[in-house]
Protein backbone atom coordinates (compact mmCIF):
# COMPACT_ATOMS: atom_id res chain seq x y z
CA UNK A 1 0.00 0.00 0.00
CA UNK A 2 1.21 3.27 -0.70
CA UNK A 3 1.96 5.61 1.99
CA UNK A 4 0.00 8.33 1.11
CA UNK A 5 -2.99 5.73 0.90
CA UNK A 6 -1.54 4.35 4.41
CA UNK A 7 -1.32 7.77 5.94
CA UNK A 8 -5.30 8.89 4.69
CA UNK A 9 -6.49 4.98 6.05
CA UNK A 10 -4.59 5.89 9.59
CA UNK A 11 -6.58 9.26 9.92
CA UNK A 12 -10.12 7.59 10.09
CA UNK A 13 -12.00 5.67 13.07
CA UNK A 14 -10.34 2.15 13.95
CA UNK A 15 -13.27 0.74 12.09
CA UNK A 16 -12.90 2.79 9.20
CA UNK A 17 -9.30 1.97 9.13
CA UNK A 18 -10.02 -1.59 9.18
CA UNK A 19 -12.21 -1.24 6.42
CA UNK A 20 -10.18 1.25 4.20
CA UNK A 21 -7.05 -1.09 4.77
CA UNK A 22 -9.48 -4.32 3.86
CA UNK A 23 -10.40 -2.98 0.64
CA UNK A 24 -6.89 -1.25 -0.50
CA UNK A 25 -5.43 -4.84 -0.19
CA UNK A 26 -8.10 -5.96 -2.34
CA UNK A 27 -7.74 -3.59 -4.87
CA UNK A 28 -3.81 -3.79 -4.94
CA UNK A 29 -3.73 -7.40 -5.01
CA UNK A 30 -5.68 -7.49 -8.39
CA UNK A 31 -4.98 -4.58 -10.04
CA UNK A 32 -1.63 -5.39 -9.64
CA UNK A 33 -0.96 -3.08 -12.55
CA UNK A 34 -3.08 -0.28 -11.56
CA UNK A 35 -0.96 3.50 -10.35
CA UNK A 36 -2.92 4.32 -6.77
CA UNK A 37 -2.59 8.25 -5.59
CA UNK A 38 -4.81 10.57 -2.95
CA UNK A 39 -6.86 12.32 -5.70
CA UNK A 40 -9.35 15.17 -4.86
CA UNK A 41 -8.24 13.96 -0.84
CA UNK A 42 -9.56 10.25 -1.30
CA UNK A 43 -7.49 6.90 -2.33
CA UNK A 44 -8.03 6.26 -6.26
CA UNK A 45 -6.32 3.63 -8.05
CA UNK A 46 -5.43 4.10 -12.06
CA UNK A 47 -4.79 2.22 -15.19
CA UNK A 48 -3.84 4.06 -17.78
CA UNK A 49 -4.51 7.05 -16.04
CA UNK A 50 -8.38 6.80 -15.44
CA UNK A 51 -9.92 6.47 -12.68
CA UNK A 52 -11.10 3.09 -12.14
CA UNK A 53 -11.83 2.61 -8.12
CA UNK A 54 -11.73 4.56 -5.22
CA UNK A 55 -12.92 4.95 -1.53
CA UNK A 56 -14.02 7.60 0.50
CA UNK A 57 -15.32 8.65 4.00
CA UNK A 58 -18.85 10.03 3.47
CA UNK A 59 -21.71 10.47 6.43
CA UNK A 60 -23.25 7.22 5.17
CA UNK A 61 -20.20 4.98 5.75
CA UNK A 62 -17.12 3.92 3.67
CA UNK A 63 -17.82 4.43 0.00
CA UNK A 64 -16.07 1.71 -2.44
CA UNK A 65 -16.81 3.69 -5.75
CA UNK A 66 -15.93 2.25 -9.71
CA UNK A 67 -15.89 5.02 -12.20
CA UNK A 68 -17.31 2.78 -14.98
CA UNK A 69 -19.22 0.44 -12.16
CA UNK A 70 -23.15 1.53 -13.66
CA UNK A 71 -22.14 -0.98 -16.55
CA UNK A 72 -21.10 -3.83 -14.78
CA UNK A 73 -24.71 -5.02 -14.34
CA UNK A 74 -23.85 -6.03 -10.12
CA UNK A 75 -26.67 -5.86 -7.65
CA UNK A 76 -24.46 -5.11 -5.28
CA UNK A 77 -23.42 -1.81 -6.62
CA UNK A 78 -26.58 -0.19 -5.37
CA UNK A 79 -25.35 3.48 -5.25
CA UNK A 80 -25.77 4.99 -8.71
CA UNK A 81 -24.42 7.92 -10.37
CA UNK A 82 -26.58 10.71 -11.56
CA UNK A 83 -24.10 12.22 -13.88
CA UNK A 84 -21.38 9.63 -14.60
CA UNK A 85 -21.23 5.77 -15.37
CA UNK A 86 -20.04 5.48 -11.40
CA UNK A 87 -21.95 2.83 -9.28
CA UNK A 88 -20.71 2.51 -5.30
CA UNK A 89 -21.26 0.88 -2.23
CA UNK A 90 -21.19 1.84 1.41
CA UNK A 91 -19.40 -0.54 4.29
CA UNK A 92 -20.08 0.61 7.80
CA UNK A 93 -18.25 -2.36 9.25
CA UNK A 94 -15.71 -4.83 8.05
CA UNK A 95 -17.31 -8.21 7.90
CA UNK A 96 -19.75 -6.46 5.31
CA UNK A 97 -17.03 -6.65 2.56
CA UNK A 98 -17.59 -9.46 0.64
CA UNK A 99 -14.39 -10.12 -1.24
CA UNK A 100 -15.32 -12.39 -3.76
CA UNK A 101 -18.06 -9.87 -4.87
CA UNK A 102 -15.33 -7.01 -4.98
CA UNK A 103 -12.66 -9.53 -6.96
CA UNK A 104 -15.27 -9.94 -9.34
CA UNK A 105 -16.07 -5.83 -9.76
CA UNK A 106 -12.11 -5.29 -9.78
CA UNK A 107 -12.08 -7.98 -12.87
CA UNK A 108 -14.97 -6.32 -14.49
CA UNK A 109 -13.27 -2.66 -13.94
CA UNK A 110 -10.59 -3.56 -16.68
CA UNK A 111 -12.92 -4.75 -19.00
CA UNK A 112 -15.24 -1.79 -18.80
CA UNK A 113 -14.03 1.63 -18.95
CA UNK A 114 -15.25 4.60 -19.63
CA UNK A 115 -12.57 7.34 -20.58
CA UNK A 116 -12.41 9.84 -17.35
CA UNK A 117 -8.99 10.98 -18.04
CA UNK A 118 -10.21 13.07 -21.49
CA UNK A 119 -13.61 14.31 -20.10
CA UNK A 120 -12.41 17.79 -20.08
CA UNK A 121 -10.73 17.74 -23.42
CA UNK A 122 -14.20 15.87 -24.36
CA UNK A 123 -16.09 18.91 -22.86
CA UNK A 124 -18.32 16.66 -20.57
CA UNK A 125 -18.67 13.43 -23.22
CA UNK A 126 -17.84 10.47 -21.92
CA UNK A 127 -17.19 7.67 -24.47
CA UNK A 128 -16.71 3.91 -23.96
CA UNK A 129 -12.70 2.65 -24.13
CA UNK A 130 -12.80 -0.71 -23.63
Amino acid sequence: MKEAIKEYNANLTTEEKKICDELALLIDSELTEAHSKIWHAHPVWFLDENPIVGYSKQKAGIRLMFWSGADFEEDGLNVKGKKFKDASVFYNNCIDINSKDINRWLKKSREIQWDYKNIVKKKGKLERIK
